[in-house]
């Protein structure tokens, strides 16, 4: 029973089971096995090659179009045959046969053949005249016709501006009477005319005409009118909900998509792999001899568009864009490549059998659908919803896998290109910039709400499958409703059901039959009338009506057009060049083409941008080189060597077998000019060092190697004359240098580099934040800080977390500039606190930068010099080179603006205030000015702080407020922010010197009915995601582990202010801990028993460093006292 019930359920779509979660993958199956090795081929290749792919399927589509329209099948039919005789059986199309008599009581019922034998057979016949304004023209009766003019029926609708004749006559006489009044004479014609209009029956209309698009619009506007004024009440509500619904499909398609992070491009893609679909389907059913008419088309597309709907791309799209963010790993447990075709291959893996298999079960019933003997249409339209069903999973695993592809090699490029600019904005090197870019591409969770990112905007669930439910169950119960009425309707609304909506024949003739009921009534004789479809006219010269508007050449005339496109390929090639003669398919594939021309110059763009120097990619190669095999340590030039001028141990001057090939120094000079020193040794490199032929702070741009140029620099250092007896030891010393990527910091970080500095590296926390849980990277050297921050953290947990909230967030400089007197200094201050001033000033500076944003100025005056504070928006960088060139054009623009006797002293003149302690900084902020709060309850405090509220508050105030104001502090109302503030900072790559100004902030603790609430304000915090030692891998790392790397997708800005936010909850965690430390007397306690006492012992061969007194003993005041000693 559980086995059928688990079956059974695997063969319900997915849209009724509920809607795909990728942390929930289908389990293979025997089937899947077999299915989804094909599916991940084909959407290999497509993947491979895209732009093929959509170009091959475009071009099919195409070929299918040009195939319907020579059909016919969008044409409006004609009504007459080849001799210009009336087709009887097409015009009656539609039509309802209405009995009368005294066995329906004399009123009117429907039915297809009269009962009664006795009864007379007539036809109504309603003439509409299009934009006649209710003056329908006389029409002459032929003498051997019994044709009677009725009363005509007036339309409903207030838009309707058609004049109606109605008549009757016998049944047979009908074909006769059409043919006759096939053309009618106007009332009103100009006698000098050549040719004068008539009244000409519209189904007589040329077949080979071709429309244009405002004539076809005209048809149809036409059409539709009709429809509503003739047709069925209960049908025109069906019908009207089944397009409401279908657009409301659109809509949630649309609105899916965009939750997914595409705001058109997908959805519509969608849109166009689902037309060619319907294009192949009509196709193949029309070539199996299956009719098809438009008729059906446009009352069974909007039910086939809600049942089927488009659940599987969004679930594709899904699939690819989870497999996106978390890429496979390999059985050792690294991560496989993030490539676009990994993530394709791995949603196919795993949703691929999944997709194919509700595309099966969905055929499979339309096909049961179409043989179960169903009328009304319906079965045209079940073989025909299978055959594309079957075309739709074709095209899903081939276009729109091929435009997803497109989609996101875009947003990727477009991401590495906006990094990329907006680090050269913060003066980073092109180079580096282009490898940090470059590191960065793949897709990364977003840490303020821990939603993801894909296409710049976050995934939510798709709100499809329940709009779907919705709708198709509401249909359901209309159409079952219009079934049990059906015993019920009176008279003419009693017809059997099908899928095509009916005429009602009262609102096309009602008048007509009432008086034909009269008629009846009074001869007490039965009836049967036939209505056929209002006949429509239009008032038109002849030779416009009946003309074919065929072009008069072609490219596709003459004797050998049957022999060039008698092939299948050739057919494919005629489609398509026919297609550029159709007035419709022309217009988009020009469009198709102008779309092509700007996609492909954007990816070509965006190559070219990805380019690098032609020195930095042999650099690039050969530090691959280096990497792969770590250099030696420089071994020292010992001159006792045996040293062979030449010889067989001798290869090309380089060492063999122990041995060095001595160059001289003319041969080594000559070498570096000719710029081969890569055939020079890290001895005749170091040699030539020395004597001042390769400056030392151009290793990097001489050797290509910045590996080897660290080791070189290294052996410069330790062998110079003047320092070696203090520096001679770094060249063996324990600095690292090797397995480091010295290309992130060369132009970036660091110059005259020598290696690099390890530090301790712990994690405190975790932390809630906002609703989210951290956990804090911390850099530092001082034992028991990252315990305590923990432990702060644990409390503040248990309290409910942290709440922060930005105040401000604007980075500052204040540059100074001078007049020759006080008037013009004067002058110029009232101008920038102008608003045309501002306005100058603000347009100046914002056009430097794509993320800097002028928010407003603040200028002072000191005698003749003019300090002026800008403060701006940076987006994610710390800025302050971003800010300099936009203060250096806004400055230069002022100069133009009158001021040419402005001299600039100085682009930074200390009112911003950079790394250094200011009271305007405390006061109007810099960087991020952040507030962050936490209630711990008392209980908490006395269990995990071990300490009391009140002594906490107390403490608080004496030492964090009246200490430091008693200290003249500015911004120093804390414990030691500076701990937390420059430990994350250094962890982060942040500028370790902007601790400063970062680290100011005050504390507040507060007693709220037995709780303590917690604050600290800071409002200078200045940080920033991109730029700066952001570019280096293991800071950037502790960004991606607090979820802040580089910068925010959609919101320029976002990355830093939540990584202000963070750093100050960390700071709030360390007050706290640390002041209940102190309150609790465990500061120093702590500190012993974590660092102190067992603090490892140094090794007694360490070399001692060399001092400037030459191995003097220090005085014993200044040497250190030993653990021993001191207890």
């Amino acid at each position: 029973m559980r086995l059928s019930t688990m079956l059974g359920a695997s063969l319900i779509p997915a849209r009724w089971r509920g809607f795909y979660s990728p942390q929930d993958p289908a389990q293979p199956g025997p089937y899947s096995k077999h299915v989804t090795p094909l599916l991940q081929s084909v959407t290999r290749r497509t993947c491979t090659h895209p732009i093929h792919s959509i170009v091959f399927c475009a071009l099919i589509a195409s070929t299918t179009y040009i195939g319907l329209l020579e059909t016919g099948l969008f044409e409006p039919s004609t009504k007459f045959n080849n001799n210009n005789q009336v087709d009887f059986s097409a015009l009656s199309q539609g039509s309802r046969t209405l009995n009368v008599g005294p066995e329906t009581a004399w009123e009117w019922q429907s039915e297809s053949v009269s009962s009664d034998a006795q009864a007379e057979h007539f036809s109504l016949i309603t003439l509409a005249f299009a934009d006649s304004y209710a003056d329908a023209p006389s029409v002459v009766i032929p003498n051997d016709s019994s044709a009677e003019l009725l009363p005509s029926s007036a339309s409903r609708l207030s838009l309707s501006q058609d004049s109606t004749l109605a008549f009757s006559l016998p049944s047979d006489e009908t074909p006769s009477f059409l043919a006759s009044i096939k053309e009618i004479s106007a009332q009103e014609t100009a006698e000098d005319d050549d040719e004068q209009k008539r009244w000409i029956m519209r189904a007589a209309r040329g077949s080979a005409r071709r429309f244009s698009l405002r004539e076809w619009v005209r048809n149809s506007w036409i059409a539709f009118t009709d429809l509503i004024r003739n047709a069925e009440t209960l049908d025109i509500i069906i019908m009207a909900l089944g397009y409401l619904s279908m657009h409301l499909t659109f809509a949630s398609l649309f609105v899916s998509m965009r939750r997914m992070g595409s705001n058109a491009w997908l959805a519509t893609s969608v849109l166009f792999s689902s037309a060619f679909a319907l294009l192949f389907g009509l196709v193949v059913t029309m070539k199996l001899g299956v009719p098809v008419n438009v008729v059906l088309l446009s009352e069974g597309l909007p039910f086939l568009v809600v049942t089927v709907g488009f659940e599987k791309p969004i679930i594709l799209t899904q699939a690819v864009l989870s497999a996106a963010l978390n890429p496979p790993r390999r059985d050792n447990g690294d991560q496989a490549p993030l490539t676009i075709q990994n993530a394709v291959q791995t949603a196919v893996h795993e949703r691929g059998w999944g997709i194919v298999r509700d595309y099966m079960v969905e055929i499979t019933l339309l096909i049961a659908g179409a043989m179960s003997g169903i009328q009304g249409g319906l079965r045209q339209f079940c073989f025909l919803a299978a055959w594309v069903l079957f075309f739709d999973c074709i095209l899903l695993f081939t276009f729109y896998t091929a435009v997803l592809t497109i989609k996101l090699e875009v947003n990727r490029i477009k991401r590495h290109v906006a990094l990329r600019k907006a680090l050269e904005e913060d003066g980073v090197s092109r180079t580096v910039a282009e490898n940090v870019a470059s590191s960065n591409d793949g897709l990364k969770p977003d840490a303020v709400n821990g939603e993801t990112s894909i296409f710049g905007r976050k995934i939510r669930d798709s709100s499809i499958p329940r709009f779907k439910v919705l709708m198709v169950s509401g249909f359901i119960i209309i159409n079952v409703l219009n079934f049990c009425t059906i015993p019920f309707r009176t008279g003419a609304a009693n017809n059997s059901p099908s899928l095509s909506s009916s005429m009602d024949p009262f609102k096309v003739a009602g008048n007509a039959l009432d008086h034909i009921l009269a008629q009846a009534k009074i001869r007490n004789q039965p009836t049967a009338v036939t209505v056929l479809s209002p006949i429509k006219y239009e008032l038109q010269y002849p030779s416009v009506h009946y003309s074919s508007d065929r072009p008069e050449w072609s490219l596709f005339d003459g004797p050998y057009a049957n022999g060039i496109f008698s092939s299948m390929g050739g057919r494919v090639v005629e489609g398509v060049l026919k297609s550029f003669e159709d007035p419709v398919l022309s217009k988009w594939i020009i469009i198709a083409l102008a779309m092509s021309l700007v996609l492909n110059g954007y990816l070509f763009n965006a190559a070219r941008w990805s380019i690098k120097e032609p020195d930095n990619s042999e650099s690039a190669s050969r530090d691959g080189a280096i990497k792969a095999a770590p250099l030696p340590p420089l071994a020292e030039y010992d001159p006792k060597m045996n040293i062979n001028a030449s010889g067989p141990e001798s290869v090309n001057g380089h060492a063999v077998n122990g041995a060095i090939q001595k160059r001289s120094k003319e041969e080594c000079e000559l070498l570096l000019a000719e710029k081969k020193t890569s055939e020079l040794n890290d001895e005749e490199l170091t040699e030539l060092t020395l004597r001042g032929k390769i400056p030392g702070y151009a290793l990097e741009k001489t050797l290509g190697d910045k590996t080897r140029a660290v080791k070189i620099r290294r052996s410069l250092i330790s062998r110079t004359p003047a320092t070696k007896h203090v520096t001679g030891a770094l060249e063996r010393s324990k600095l690292p240098y090797l397995s480091y990527d010295y290309d992130r910091v060369f132009g970036a970080c660091c110059e005259n580099v020598v290696g690099y500095m390890p530090l301790p590296l712990g994690v405190a926390g975790p932390i809630d934040i906002d609703g989210r849980s951290y956990y804090l990277p911390m850099a530092t050297t001082e034992g028991v800080l990252v315990a305590s921050t923990s432990r702060g953290a644990k409390a503040i947990n248990a309290g409910g977390g942290a709440v922060t909230v930005l105040t401000g967030d604007g980075m500052t400089r204040g540059p100074c500039v001078g007049f020759e007197t006080l008037a013009r200094a004067a002058e110029a201050k009232v101008w920038l606190d102008s608003e045309a001033g501002e306005k100058t000033m603000k347009d100046a500076f914002n056009s430097t930068s794509r993320f800097a944003r002028l928010q407003h100025l603040k200028a002072a005056l000191a005698g003749t010099y003019l300090y002026i504070r800008f403060k701006t928006t940076t987006g994610d960088a710390m800025g302050m080179n971003m800010i300099s060139k936009g203060v250096e054009q806004a400055l230069s623009v002022m100069k133009e603006s009158g001021f040419e006797d402005m001299a600039i002293i100085s682009v930074s003149g200390n009112y911003c205030t950079d790394k250094k302690p200011a009271a305007i900084n405390w006061i109007d902020g810099r960087g991020k000015s952040v507030v962050a709060e936490a209630i711990i309850p008392g209980d908490v405090v006395r269990s995990v702080l071990k300490s009391d509220v009140d002594a906490l508050v107390e403490l608080n105030i004496s030492k964090n407020l009246i200490g430091s104001a008693m200290a003249g502090s500015i911004g120093g109302f804390n414990a030691h922010a500076a701990n937390i503030v420059t430990a994350i900072f250094l962890a982060t790559g942040q500028d370790p010197a902007q601790n400063v100004e970062s680290s100011n902030c005050i504390t507040v603790m507060k007693n709220l009915r037995g709780n303590l609430q917690i604050s600290v304000s800071m409002p200078c915090i200045e940080v920033g995601t991109i730029g700066g030692g952001t570019v280096l891998e293991p800071q950037a790392a502790m960004l991606d582990l607090l979820g802040v790397r580089g910068a925010h997708p959609t919101s320029p800005g976002n990355n830093a202010r939540q990584l202000a936010r963070i750093v100050a909850a960390g700071v709030l965690a360390g007050e706290l801990s640390l002041c209940a430390a102190l309150a609790a007397g465990h500061l120093v306690k702590a500190h012993m028993s974590h660092n102190r006492s067992a603090a490892p012992s140094a090794a007694p061969s360490r070399v001692q460093s060399p001092n400037p007194t030459q191995g003097k003993p220090l005085p014993q005041g200044l040497a250190m006292t030993g653990m021993s000693s001191k207890r």
